[in-house]
């Protein structure tokens, strides 16, 4: 009996008619459920098979059709399911693979979800989709790509170009920590004292010029300078390689918006930027070399006649910084720009200029003997009042460079 239970397991019984009919003597005229199909005779004698009806199953708002259970007939014409086996017992494998699908979709949508969660503080990015805040929220970091308008004569972005993506990202570090609010960089408190940021001096070294369609990625943090000063750094890569191309750092100043005059820094809004210093050396070693104050005996070349556009004035309603670098670069010989490229610069600014202005630009060029140029320069009012001095250096074009390794600070406060 054993032996036959086993065998019948694995192996399909084919009824003899005999045991149909001893099996359909035995139904009679009554009714009985097996395994959930109901017979029953009709009033005509024949006999009737139905199975419960179920409505096909959905996943994900599709329906799935489940293949009909097989079904034999015998020589009677009596319907009748297949012994249980080891073979017809096996899953619905479309069944399976379709509850597979849901759980991956289940799972990819929390994933999703997962993906709103805020990230770490030091990889925060800004609001304005425009950089991220780094290293513990004290530095920010903007990539920019190099259009072809910002290129110029040697298929390089030009110094004017570079020193806009400077002063932007530092506009934009202000914005992203919640402390812009009126003018260029001017805190909460001080919109209320009229106060806004100035830049005194500014020195840049690059080692190389990046081309249209780079990519570069710009760093910039903030330092304490002195009492009543502020320091800005800046460090260009390459977003691609690493590869150092600009170091920048400045010394910002507060000016009184409405009286034009320079006022110490107020203990509340010493308060608000404190936070946001770190205590590191600057990115550019500062230029102790004093700048020489050029006039019209020392001068070999002078450019006058310059003045402002509206174009140039920035939000404070005086001519942006930028801008100065070019006029100071109207009066630098012609032969130095087609064979030599500007390779560092120091700049002392000493008074702002309005659009009424008309200034001068006057240029001294040093021969020291080598493939290398310098030049002083100074950017005055017709009056003869200063406005900026600066030195240029200036090396060959496509000169090998060995290249500066640039680091962002470790914050060591």
């Amino acid at each position: 009996m054993v032996a036959t239970a086993a065998t019948s397991s694995f192996f399909p019984v084919t009824p003899s008619p005999d045991s149909s009919d001893s099996k359909k003597k035995r139904l009679g005229n009554g009714s009985i459920n097996l395994g959930g199909i109901k017979s029953k005779t009709s009033s005509s004698g024949n006999l009737q098979v139905k199975a419960n009806a179920q409505a096909p199953p959905k996943i994900n708002g599709t329906k799935v059709v489940t293949p009909p259970a097989e079904v034999f007939k015998n020589e009677d014409g009596v319907s009748f399911h297949p012994p249980r086996t080891f073979i017809n017992q096996l899953p619905d494998w479309s069944m399976l693979l379709a509850a597979i699908t849901t759980v991956f979709l289940a799972a990819e949508k929390q994933w999703m979800m997962l993906d709103w969660k805020p990230k770490r503080p030091d990889t925060l990015i800004d609001p304005f989709g425009i950089g991220k805040i780094v290293q513990d929220g004290l530095v920010f970091r903007q990539n920019f790509s190099i259009r072809s308008y910002e290129i110029g004569a040697d298929q390089t972005a030009s110094i004017e170009t570079v020193m806009n993506h400077l002063q932007e990202t530092a506009l934009n570090h202000v914005r992203s920590a919640g402390l812009l609010v009126d003018g260029f960089g001017s805190t909460p408190e001080m919109c209320k004292k009229n106060l806004i940021w100035v830049v005194t001096r500014m020195q840049v070294v690059v080692d190389r010029y990046p081309t249209w369609g780079n990519v570069v990625q710009v760093d910039t943090w903030v330092s304490a300078s002195g009492k009543n000063c502020m320091r800005r750094d800046w460090l260009v890569r390459d977003s691609k390689t690493g590869e150092v191309l600009t170091r920048a750092s400045s010394i910002w100043v507060m000016m009184n918006k409405v009286t034009r005059r320079l006022s110490k820094m107020p203990e509340e809004v010493r308060g608000e930027i404190e936070p946001y210093f770190m205590n590191s050396e600057p990115v550019v070693a500062e230029d102790s070399c004093k700048l020489v104050k050029l006039d019209d005996s020392s001068a070999e070349f002078v450019r006058k006649g310059l003045t402002p556009r509206w174009s140039d004035l920035d939000v404070n309603q005086h001519v942006n910084n930028v801008k100065y670098i070019g006029w100071i670069l109207e009066s630098a010989p012609l032969p130095i720009l087609e064979t030599h490229e500007l390779s560092s610069m120091t700049l002392e600014y000493r008074r702002e200029c309005g659009r009424d202005s008309v200034l001068q630009s006057l240029t001294a060029v040093s021969d020291n003997g080598t493939d290398e140029i310098e030049c002083q320069h100074l950017l005055r009012l017709e009056d003869g009042s200063e406005v900026m001095r600066g030195r240029t250096q200036w090396r060959p074009k496509n000169a090998k460079i060995s290249g500066n390794v640039g680091q962002i600070p470790a914050d060591t406060a």
